[in-house]
């Protein structure tokens, strides 16, 4: 019997790869998006001629009774959820001191909160049927905690914490749990770290875009991340968690080679001993704009 998977955030980047592989893998998938009728048209341009089995539906996970509906919808149908992958998310960034509690909360309701209420719409059925499969997506900045990025990186620190209680819960209804953790990814969320909101006050903003900037010069596709999304579907990947990229597992080392001293002070050297390091540590050559 086919299988069933939801995808959220699917009206671009990650999720819209994603959609497009799991189908040609052969899965029934039910493509979630906060606006089909003004979201949809990059997917149905991507699937145009091809004999793919793909539903899009609207999904707000900010909305706990959007949720509901797309989840009432689907087994209105005749069908269940058997893979979620908990992909929609944003962006925000910003200085803590400078960032409003808005732009926190709003980063937290889609990219933590979003989550919760599909897992909570998804899992009675999974531990019904007594098997299912949850993969979130978090990023290399769901371990690795960069300024200015902390609006983004607090919801994906909390989403892997997250994550690792869910599968402790779930294992023995035969449920397994899944993170992706991709690193720099060619995608719109990418590109638009790119420009800075320079602050003299944290020279950080200026950093990160321009780290973002040399990055991009050698775009990593999202159909990596969609090809590993398959790999866990297909019981080809195993285990938790799942860096993907090229430069996911190098980000991660180079993280955990520094001490939260070094890390620390790393952020706060001078622009030229900031270049020099990262082209040091991590082979980057950087060019900083005044």
């Amino acid at each position: 019997m086919k299988r069933t998977a939801l995808v959220t955030g699917s009206n671009r980047g990650i999720g819209l790869a994603t959609v497009i592989k799991l189908a040609r893998h052969g899965l029934k998938v039910f493509a979630g998006m906060r606006d089909p009728e003004t979201k949809s048209k990059n997917l149905l341009g991507s699937i145009s001629g091809d004999d793919l089995d793909v539903d899009i539906l609207e999904l707000d996970v900010n909305n706990e009774a959007s949720v509901k509906r797309c989840f009432a919808s689907i087994e209105s149908s005749g069908e269940k959820v058997d893979i979620l992958i908990n992909n929609a998310g944003i962006e925000r960034r910003g200085s803590v001191e400078k960032c409003p509690i808005s732009t926190f909360e709003e980063v937290m309701n889609t990219n933590y909160l979003g989550p919760i209420r599909c897992i909570q719409a998804a899992l009675p059925n999974m531990k019904e049927k007594g098997t299912g499969l949850i993969v979130n997506i978090t990023s290399v900045a769901g371990k690795v905690a960069a300024s200015p990025l902390a609006p983004y990186t607090a919801s994906k620190f909390a989403l892997e914490a997250l994550s690792e209680c869910l599968a402790h819960e779930v294992l023995p209804h035969g449920v397994k749990v899944a993170i992706i953790e991709p690193g720099i990814i060619a995608t719109d969320m990418a590109a638009d770290i790119t420009k800075a909101n320079y602050d003299p006050d944290y020279p950080q903003q200026n950093r990160m875009a321009a780290m973002f900037v040399e990055s991009l010069k050698s775009p990593a596709s999202t159909q990596i991340v969609a090809d590993a999304i398959v790999e866990i579907v297909a019981g080809k990947r195993e285990g938790l968690r799942h860096p993907v990229g090229p430069d996911a597992i190098p980000f991660l080392e180079w993280r955990e080679s520094k001490s939260d001293t070094e890390w620390v002070n790393w952020h706060n050297v001078t622009d030229e001993e900031w270049c020099e390091s990262l082209a040091k540590d991590f082979g980057m050559s950087v060019k900083l704009s005044g």
